[in-house]
């Protein structure tokens, strides 16, 4: 009977190009089972034990003590680095709250590390020439993206003046990122809108930008969902149905609020689909069109029809 993977145990600072370009596959061609926790999360209880440990570019007092209290129980203990983080001369010229993050979470946990008996990973020979007496193992980059399914672009484009459908679209996107891994989200819109959806995966916050710009923007391929929502109200009871031919102009296919803005140019099913402002029913079409090509492509040839007439 095969021996039971190592498990290693990866502290990164969210997830990164440096621990999926480098460390991972690095564990992985160990043969490595590998788990990632946030460099400000909670460590496991004291007494786990892990065949490796890797952090990765930085670190934190509180992970120093976990360390110290469990020492006995890990394997390796490495420190992962793809830029410069212990000569200070290097930061010269960085952004001064940067230097700062450089220093607390990389450069004054040399010694400590050292003192540990840490490895050093680098991302280049030129870093191991440079921290030699360190013996480091230069580690290659390795492809991160395996055979991944080509990504659907499901898209909102409202402007400043749908918050409120803003608000209301973020429990929908939520829960259809959750539930199909081949799904990213497109929105525009500021930075209150870029903090509001940054705790969701593959979600693209677009800036805001002027009329021919974001004509050639839906030029280019790639999206495959249009959203339109439509909250009541006096405002939007003067809107008109432009967000039709912006979504067919992008190639995509559209929902929309079952509102009198788009009853007139939509077609349940046959050019668009036409829902009430219900989440859970856009969340089960967004997954149900996602999922069906076929219908896909019939209805954008319908919607594509409607806008030439």
């Amino acid at each position: 009977m095969p021996a039971p993977p190592s498990r290693a145990l990866v502290v990164e600072q969210g997830a990164n190009p440096s621990t999926d370009f480098f460390v991972r596959p690095r564990l992985r061609a160990s043969g490595d089972e590998v788990l990632a926790l946030g460099l400000n999360a909670t460590p496991p209880e004291t007494g786990t034990r892990f065949g490796t440990l890797v952090f990765v570019r930085y670190l934190t007092p509180a992970w120093r003590r976990w360390v110290e209290q469990n020492r006995a129980g890990l394997g390796r203990l490495v420190f992962f680095m793809d830029d410069d983080l212990f000569d200070l001369r290097a930061h010269a010229g960085l952004p001064w709250r940067y230097r700062c993050k450089l220093w607390h979470q990389a450069w004054r946990h040399q010694a400590w590390l050292k003192k540990m008996g840490a490895e050093l990973w680098v991302s280049t020979p030129w870093l191991a020439e440079k921290y030699a007496h360190w013996s480091p193992l230069v580690l290659p980059p390795g492809c991160p993206y395996g055979n991944a399914r080509p990504m659907n672009t499901l898209f909102y484009h409202g402007s400043a003046s749908h918050q409120d459908e803003i608000r209301w679209l973020y429990p929908v996107v939520e829960a259809a990122l959750s539930q199909d891994p081949t799904l990213c989200f497109e929105i525009i819109g500021n930075a209150r809108v870029r903090a509001q959806f940054a705790a969701l995966p593959r979600v693209h916050v677009l800036h805001p930008m002027k009329w021919p710009a974001y004509r050639a923007l839906l030029g280019r391929p790639g999206r495959t969902i249009g959203l339109a929502p439509l909250l009541a109200g006096p405002f939007n009871a003067a809107r008109s149905c432009t967000k039709f031919f912006d979504i067919t102009r992008a190639g995509a296919v559209g929902i929309y609020a079952d509102h009198p803005v788009y009853r007139p140019v939509v077609r349940h099913r046959q050019n668009g689909l036409l829902l009430p402002m219900d989440q859970q029913a856009w969340v089960d079409a967004i997954l149900r069109l996602n999922a069906g090509e076929e219908e896909r492509r019939a209805m954008l040839y319908h919607a594509q029809a409607t806008v030439t007439g």
